[in-house]
């Protein structure tokens, strides 16, 4: 073989071993990517990123017809704006109740018809449980809701969108939770309250549970004195600013593990205890 064919199958051979070790770029499933889904952010809320000493009390399952009016009245002594996550079955009981929290300035929130497990529902099942509440609460009050507890906080990342989608609705969770349903005394109940609220936090309490009440008055007074001012959910969320960025290392300290800004958690399937 002359050396100007052997220089020309050697050549035919490089470019053939660099094609097949060319990488394969995967192409985008249009399914998977939607440029028009809302960010997780803008939908789901366990806490609330604010300028200043906000929280936000929510009270879950009422109404209750002796137990929430009660709450009311302390509410209303201590000069407070809380949010309800009602059950649409307890709204249809005692709808006055719930026109009174309204009428009285309190958010009203629909947390699902029964209290099923979002997670492990069919759409159609979930579309049921919130439209019947959301016009059981239309009903007491002469507005619709804006906000959405999910029952456990069980609720996929897929259900959120096509809620948001179809109710409008936000999706609020909680960053402190005193697990009064586990009826643990109104002392343990205030403490891990006082211990875990910081500002922003999204207070999780039932107004179904004797304890929990019974609790408020010195739990809304020691919060007072540390500092905290009292929201609706709604409005913490309009207070919400802009998380600082954290700085990138400098190559002196390229080692050491810079300090992460948690983002807003999102809800699992898994469902919780409390909500």
């Amino acid at each position: 073989m002359s050396a100007s064919r052997l220089l020309f199958f050697c050549f035919i051979s490089l470019v053939t071993t660099q094609l097949r070790a060319e990488p394969t770029i995967a192409s985008q499933d249009p399914e998977k990517v939607s440029r028009n889904a809302p960010a997780e952010s803008s939908i789901t809320f366990s806490s609330v990123h604010v300028d200043g000493p906000y929280i936000a009390m929510t009270f879950d399952d009422g109404p209750s017809a002796t137990l929430t009016p009660k709450l009311l009245d302390i509410l209303a002594a201590h000069r407070i704006k809380a949010t309800f996550f009602v059950i649409g079955e307890n709204v249809v009981q005692h709808p006055e109740v719930v026109a009174r929290a309204a009428r009285e300035g309190h958010e009203i929130g629909n947390h699902s018809w029964s209290h099923p497990n979002f997670g492990k529902m069919s759409d159609d099942g979930v579309r049921g449980q919130l439209q019947r509440t959301d016009e059981a609460i239309k009903g007491a009050t002469g507005a619709r809701p804006t906000l959405l507890r999910p029952p456990y906080g069980s609720i996929t990342a897929r259900q959120k969108r096509w809620i948001h989608d179809q109710f409008g609705y936000q999706v609020i969770l909680w960053d402190v939770d005193p697990y009064d349903w586990k009826r643990p005394g109104p002392p343990v109940v205030r403490n891990r309250i006082l211990k875990e609220t910081q500002p922003g936090s999204i207070v999780l309490s039932h107004d179904i549970h004797p304890g929990t009440i019974e609790a408020m008055p010195s739990t809304f007074d020691a919060l007072a004195a540390k500092g905290f001012r009292f929201v609706t959910v709604s409005e913490l969320i309009h207070m919400a600013v802009p998380e600082p960025s954290s700085p990138s290392p400098s190559p002196r300290t390229h080692g050491s593990v810079p300090a992460t800004i948690t983002p807003l958690p999102s809800a699992s399937a898994v469902p919780s205890p409390s909500g």
